[in-house]
């Protein structure tokens, strides 16, 4: 055991406060003991316990007082309360005042040496949890999104905006642009930083499983469900659910995901009973939800509950100036990960990565460092340790000068030559993918195969 836990115990009764105070000491603890709730209250003002095992009926002030005391001073100090009434409504008083269990008279050593384990095992993971989640917000303060492009500038303004919120919010963007991290922004930059983040990606769940992830399932609802489960809308209960990929989830789940956001509440697969809820709604995609409504894919009245708030996060193509810093930045992380000294890009292999269109976005261009800096023994990263790819491409089209003769040019057959050039450097950035190449040129996925056609690439 661990000699720095401290436990107070709290009984009137001589022979039973020493008898106590023997066995959890032998048990390895450092263990303080109190005739009556006053000197209990002293002693706690002062100290700092782990666990307080304390009689329910004393001479001054009862039990339950001390309990209450305890869970105004510290969350991370666990109650047992102990009495000589066997009495249902006592035990769920003091159970419902926040005591960790309780015992009653006669004491088994056995049972009290169990519970106060478990208390203790409580108290780690509260301990835990705290530490983790002061750790993921300073990982999700906004300082910790690279970016200073006007672009950026504009998503940092909204987020300071929408962050103290409650309102839904809409996360628009390419994969890659990074829109699980602003989402984890928001939530522990806001007032539900303290309870849970939920993240759910849609696209990654089979349809047959997502309304049971979604919305949980009581025991015997459908083959296999052996015992009940909560969904991920009660495991963030209190806090945030991130909708990821929400533009896949199938039309007759949309319905369903609509009720949820108007009654805030669930009904778990199998059963008729609401669970009621207090969770903030934010989703995201890649997808054209507008365009996606139009076409009959995505409810509309869903999509106008999801999208009270819209944020979107540009490419990296369009906030070209950031690359620089995120490259630097990448460097310095994977530099720290790997427990070596800090190396350094050079500014022609950050010339190339500026070039680069990057179509799977800051996700790729981190990918990329972390590669780099893994296959490089040198203290810099140089032109040769970026890919062929990369140097070979060029984003802009090199600008040749056209010189118009005295009798003149084919001005349709010089654009038509200057699209094809730039239709097939965009299909290439994208690995053939015409809705990626399209979005690199900003024109709509049918216009660009309109074009493929016409120019017989």
């Amino acid at each position: 055991m661990n000699n720095a836990t401290k436990i107070l115990v709290v009984d009137d009764d001589d022979s039973g406060r020493e008898a106590l105070t023997l066995l959890l000491s032998s048990e390895g603890y450092d263990v303080s003991s109190a005739a009556t709730g006053q000197n209990a209250l002293d002693m706690i003002k002062k100290h700092q316990y782990q666990v307080v095992v304390s009689d329910l009926f004393l001479p001054d002030i009862s039990g339950l007082d001390i309990l209450q005391y305890v869970q105004k001073k510290s969350h991370l100090s666990e109650v047992i309360v102990v009495t000589g009434h066997a009495s249902a409504q006592t035990a769920v008083r003091a159970m419902k005042d926040g005591a960790f269990d309780y015992i009653t008279k006669p004491i088994d050593f056995d049972e009290l040496k169990i519970v106060v384990v478990k208390a203790l095992e409580k108290q780690k993971l509260l301990t835990e949890n705290i530490y983790l989640r002061k750790q993921l917000q300073g990982r999700f303060e906004f300082s910790n999104i690279i970016g200073s492009s006007p672009a950026m500038n504009l998503v940092f303004e909204r987020m300071r905006r929408i962050v103290k919120t409650e309102s839904a919010v809409l996360i628009t963007g390419e994969s890659g642009t990074g829109k699980e991290l602003v989402a984890k922004a928001l939530h522990y930059n806001g007032s539900r930083k303290e309870r849970s983040f939920v993240a759910v990606n849609c696209s990654a769940i089979p349809d047959a499983l997502l309304e049971s992830e979604l919305f949980g399932h009581v025991r015997g609802a459908f083959t296999g469900a052996i015992k009940d489960k909560p969904g991920k809308f009660e495991t963030a209960n209190h806090g945030t659910i991130f909708l990821d990929e929400i533009g896949t989830i199938p039309l007759h789940l949309q319905s369903k995901l609509l009720r949820v956001l108007q009654e805030q509440e669930i009904e778990r697969i199998g059963s008729n009973k609401p669970v009621r809820l207090n969770v903030r709604i934010i989703s995201a995609t890649n997808a054209n939800l507008e365009y996606m409504v139009q076409q009959g894919e995505f409810r509309e009245d869903l999509y106008y509950r999801l999208n009270v708030i819209p944020l979107h996060l540009p490419p990296l193509r369009e906030r070209q100036q950031d690359i620089i810093f995120l490259s630097t930045y990448f460097v310095k992380k994977q530099c720290h990960l790997m427990a070596r000294p800090v190396c350094a890009i050079s500014k022609q292999a950050l010339e190339f990565l500026e070039q680069y269109s990057w179509p799977g976005n800051v996700r790729e261009l981190e990918n990329l460092i972390e590669r780099m800096v893994v296959l490089t023994d040198a203290d810099i990263i140089t032109i040769d340790d970026v890919p062929s790819k990369i140097r070979d491409h060029k984003l802009t089209v090199k600008r040749t000068a056209i010189n118009m003769s005295r009798e003149g040019l084919d001005l349709v057959e010089t654009v038509s030559e200057i699209e094809r050039t730039l239709i097939s450097q965009a299909l290439q950035s994208a690995g053939g993918v015409k809705a990626k190449a399209a979005a690199l040129l900003g024109i709509n996925r049918t216009t660009l195969v309109e074009k493929i056609k016409r120019l017989k690439l």
